[in-house]
């Protein structure tokens, strides 16, 4: 053997790389692991180390709350899957028995966003928001063109959306309509903030138009959906809270606030001198071009905005006011609005359409793309808030809100609105308002008020969700457009905020409560007490 060729050793001599563990054990220590781990930790600790004045059932429900929350937050696994485990962790924590968290997943309210996602699903399918937003958008183009009144005809046609599908659908189909306008807008123009402005007020201004559209109707967002179930829950022999009821006060709430929005963005990023300088790059005819592409509208399209109108219809006549009853009286009270969004559903899968011969509008592999994270969510939401009531959890949380006791009355509304509304930024709207409602309902009681006053106030707050990225859907898919940044948020989103807030202390004491006969009103509480309410209402909406 040469005696200049290397021989290597049997052995290394030094690592030439660090010490790595085997792939089964590597994989199991992953940031996601630890996460799912961590919530059973927690959850056991709590029943374990924790002494709280309820008893066992309080502490168990503290303790399962804390599991799922926890799942919630960091996502460790995926969010439907989250929400239905209090369907094993109640049982077997003594929260409630079986049978009672499972009814917590189908009632009336959940029926009638199944059936509402049943009709956005034909409307998207079918491409009737496209046309819609298109023709809507044409019309606030102005000649010459008018930035502003463009900007407001996106704002207006998004926010419109949004009242009858989820705020996240309603960004999901706007969002392209709004960057084709742009997309005629010179790239890369930072150094014309008449071009950069604008940008960043159509994106702004989609995904909070969004969000305010969701407030104006009862189905337009979950958190009404979860306020209005939680009301029916806690208060089966009350007053239902009809869609013509909600929409009454809510609309011009989300009307105030909305003109908030569109004079927010007129002033940071679309002044009256930027018209000059966009003409060169939008006009009419861009948008007309696209109509003429969508061509005359087809039979299905046609029938679906007969029965999205009758559906509307229907569920703004079911209970008009107090004083004139709707058609539920012809049912002796035993139909709601699911009901309604279930038939008109169901009539998707009857109605022909003329694509093809015995082929309906809707069948069920168009339904693949349905929402069950929504349906799980809300049932969860449901679940919890009946374990918060009916384990005593509740009475010992509302007392950290006691607080409130001190604040006048016509500073509680704000103050409960604040409080949601800065709660919702670190967490979603959903689970923000299932946590707190059930808390405001217990200090209504312990302050002697009638709960919507707090409810309300509470629910709306939650959905005021305007300065991170990562406060709703919505505002991620506007993020990571790359046209607007976090300053811009924060910038335009904190005077929103507040704009909110105060529109509620205005509105909350006027338009939603109800006129009395009498000076007394007496309504049977929460653990079933009487609780005497003596002020005179002004308005009829709501209360």
């Amino acid at each position: 053997m040469d005696n200049n060729e290397s021989i290597a050793p049997l052995l290394p001599l030094h690592s030439s790389s660090p010490t790595q563990l085997p792939a089964g054990i590597s994989s199991w220590l992953s940031k996601k692991t630890i996460f799912v781990v961590a919530g059973p930790l927690l959850c056991a600790a709590i029943i374990a180390f924790v002494q709280i004045d309820g008893g066992g059932a309080s502490r168990n429900t503290l303790a399962a709350l804390a599991w799922i929350f926890f799942w919630w937050i960091t996502e460790a696994v995926p969010v439907p899957v989250t929400s239905l485990s209090p369907l094993f962790l109640f049982p077997i924590l003594g929260v409630m028995d079986a049978e009672h968290v499972a009814r917590s997943y189908m009632n009336d309210v959940i029926s009638l966003v199944l059936g509402s996602l049943i009709l956005a699903l034909a409307v998207e399918h079918y491409g009737v928001h496209r046309r819609l937003a298109l023709q809507i958008t044409a019309a606030f183009c102005g000649e010459p063109l008018k930035p502003r009144l463009l900007l407001l005809g996106i704002c207006s046609t998004t926010a419109f959306l949004s009242m009858w599908m989820s705020n996240m659908a309603a960004t999901v189909m706007m969002m392209p309509v709004a960057t084709g306008v742009l997309q005629r807008l010179p790239s890369g123009s930072g150094g014309d903030p008449a071009i950069s402005g604008f940008y960043k007020a159509v994106v702004l201004g989609v995904i909070y138009s969004a969000t305010i559209g969701g407030i104006s109707t009862m189905t337009g967002t979950g958190v009404n959906l979860i306020l209005v179930g939680m009301w029916e829950s806690y208060f089966p022999d009350r007053k239902r809270i009809g869609y013509a009821n909600w929409s009454a006060f809510a609309l011009p709430l989300a009307l105030l606030i909305f003109l908030s929005l569109w004079g927010l963005l007129c002033f940071f990023y679309c002044p009256s001198s930027s018209g000059t300088r966009l003409a060169a790059y939008l006009d009419r005819e861009n948008i007309k071009r696209e109509l003429e592409l969508l061509g005359p509208t087809s039979f299905e399209e046609k029938m679906i905005f007969l029965v999205f109108g009758g559906l509307v219809a229907l569920w703004m006549t079911r209970s008009i006011t107090n004083d004139i009853p709707g058609w539920e009286v012809l049912f002796h009270g035993r139909v709601g609005d699911g009901t309604v969004s279930i038939l008109m559903a169901t009539l998707l899968f009857i109605i022909p359409n003329k694509k093809q011969r015995g082929e309906a509008l809707m069948d069920w592999n168009k339904c693949k793309k349905l929402q069950w994270s929504i349906i799980l969510l809300l049932g969860a939401g449901f679940a919890i808030a009946d374990g918060v009531r009916l384990s005593g959890l509740a009475d010992l949380l509302s007392r950290s809100l006691t607080f409130l006791q001190k604040v006048p009355y016509l500073g509680v509304a704000p103050a409960v609105c604040l409080i949601t509304s800065i709660m919702t930024e670190f967490a979603s709207n959903n689970a923000t308002a299932t946590l707190v409602l059930p808390l405001l309902i217990q200090l209504a009681n312990t302050l002697n008020v009638h709960p919507l006053l707090l409810m309300v106030p509470g629910g709306i707050g939650a959905e005021f969700a305007f300065l991170l990225p990562t406060g709703t859907p919505s505002n991620i898919i506007g993020f990571t457009t790359g046209h607007i940044e976090i300053k811009d948020m924060i910038k335009t989103g904190l005077p929103l905020k507040l704009a909110g807030i105060g529109a509620m202390a205005l509105l909350m004491p006027t338009l939603g409560e109800q006129p009395v006969y009498k000076s007394v009103v007496w309504i049977r509480g929460v653990n079933g007490s009487d609780m005497i309410q003596t002020r005179i209402y002004l308005g009829k909406l709501i209360i």
